[in-house]
């Protein structure tokens, strides 16, 4: 229901979470820049000796630099896994689990043992009768309500041919992804 193949073929994302963590992930280099308030930092998964950060388009080294470029890959790990946790679960240290819902429908649930900042998550998927995600329950270690549910909405297919959410509320919050684009 998302085209996992066009995901595969996204070469470049770019959204803004909760309109205040900014991001532009060239994912064919393996590159993100994140931005948020004053910060800048560059992102580089494949070598990290590169990443560079900076206050005031000014660049930082040392200690601050360390600081700032820990906080980029959290802030990178929790806000991408909230626009394409679909499309991941099938990493390495994934485990899946079909489970019967209280409603009589099929879930699933995954478990992230190894990969991102908190390893050990667990998320129950709920489909809508497209086979497109709905909703997951999590189970986290930084959310203290456990089997908090959250929806996935605002659906968008992007240049690139991906399936990608626009939004997700959780009770009386919700979460935007700014204007999300993905191209090849």
């Amino acid at each position: 229901a998302l085209n996992y193949e066009a995901y595969q073929n996204t070469n470049y994302l770019e959204w803004t979470f909760r309109n205040t963590n900014h991001y532009k992930w060239d994912k064919n280099k393996g590159k993100c820049e994140v931005i948020w308030k004053d910060f800048k930092v560059i992102l580089d998964f494949n070598a990290s000796d590169n990443n560079r950060a900076f206050v005031h388009n000014f660049e930082v080294q040392d200690e601050q630099a360390n600081e700032l470029i820990d906080k980029a890959v959290r802030y990178f790990n929790n806000d991408s896994f909230w626009l394409i946790a679909p499309y991941k679960v099938f990493d390495k240290g994934t485990s899946r689990q079909l489970i019967r819902l209280e409603d009589g429908k099929t879930g699933l649930l995954v478990t992230y043992s190894q990969g991102g900042s908190t390893p050990g998550d667990s998320y129950l998927w709920q489909f809508d009768a497209t086979g497109k995600p709905s909703s997951f329950r999590m189970w986290t270690s930084i959310i203290p309500i456990q089997g908090l549910k959250a929806s996935w909405e605002g659906w968008i297919t992007s240049e690139s041919g991906a399936t990608l959410p626009t939004k997700h509320k959780i009770a009386f919050l919700t979460l935007n992804m700014g204007e999300v684009k993905g191209t090849k």
